[in-house]
């Protein structure tokens, strides 16, 4: 159960950079709304995470899978470009999740 309520967070926080961008800088009234109600939802989700995580390792793949969804999403729907590099560095992002998962003690406490 912490592993999906870390997942819904990482979900919600992923819908609100989407409408952060949608928002044109909160100029646009519905992914503006979206943006506050999605955070909101991340960061409350994140919260009840943090019963089962430790913050660091929580706000690690909180954030890591975060930063590795939004750029599918930039990549597919807005038409944002990733280079190798880019790609080499979220291909060490997804590596750094795993190892935190499978290798660690202290994924749960």
């Amino acid at each position: 159960m912490p592993y999906l309520i870390l997942a819904c967070a990482v979900l919600a926080e992923t819908i609100g950079t989407s409408a952060l961008q949608a928002s044109q800088q909160f100029t646009r009234l519905v992914p503006s709304v979206i943006v506050i109600v999605a955070y909101g939802a991340a960061f409350y989700l994140l919260a009840l995470a943090l019963r089962h995580f430790p913050v660091g390792i929580a706000y690690a793949m909180w954030s890591g899978l975060g930063v590795v969804f939004i750029s599918i999403i930039g990549l597919v729907v807005f038409g944002q470009k990733l280079d190798l590099p880019a790609l080499l560095g979220l291909g060490l992002i997804i590596a750094g999740i795993i190892v935190i998962n499978v290798f660690s003690n202290t994924a749960q406490h």
